[in-house]
């Protein structure tokens, strides 16, 4: 019942900065939790951040990897939810992975309480 597309994604010198969106359709986005995620070629798919469900103001938490650099936030009068990547680093090369979640939150640093995936968005950090 919910559709995530993401957007924002492309190729960036090392140093810079990118802003991923993700669009849902469907209804009650701000009872859903958010979370994005990550892959990179040759490896699992990582947790990179996740911002709560709310109706205005969200509780947020990063991996260790991009606190710091990233930030994730949402608008729930757009049905979107942002992230927000300064200080890149070519280990951040992936494809990017928006996911929403209804059920849970113990283990939002997990793929398991996310019911819903974007089809992701390529993001190249060169050096």
């Amino acid at each position: 019942q919910v559709q995530l597309v993401e957007s924002g994604g492309g190729l960036v010198q090392a140093g810079g900065s990118l802003r991923l969106s993700c669009a849902a359709s469907g209804r009650s986005f701000s009872s859903y939790f958010m979370g994005w995620f990550r892959q990179a070629p040759g490896k699992e798919r990582d947790f990179v951040a996740h911002i709560s469900r709310s109706l205005s103001l969200s509780s947020t938490y990063y991996a260790d990897s991009v606190k710091g650099r990233f930030t994730i936030s949402r608008d729930n009068a757009k049905n979107t939810v942002y992230l927000q990547m300064n200080s890149l680093k070519p280990e951040d090369t992936a494809v990017y992975y928006c996911a929403a979640g209804y059920y849970g939150t113990s283990h939002y640093s997990t793929e398991r309480p996310y019911d819903y995936w974007g089809q992701g968005t390529q993001v190249t950090v060169s050096s």
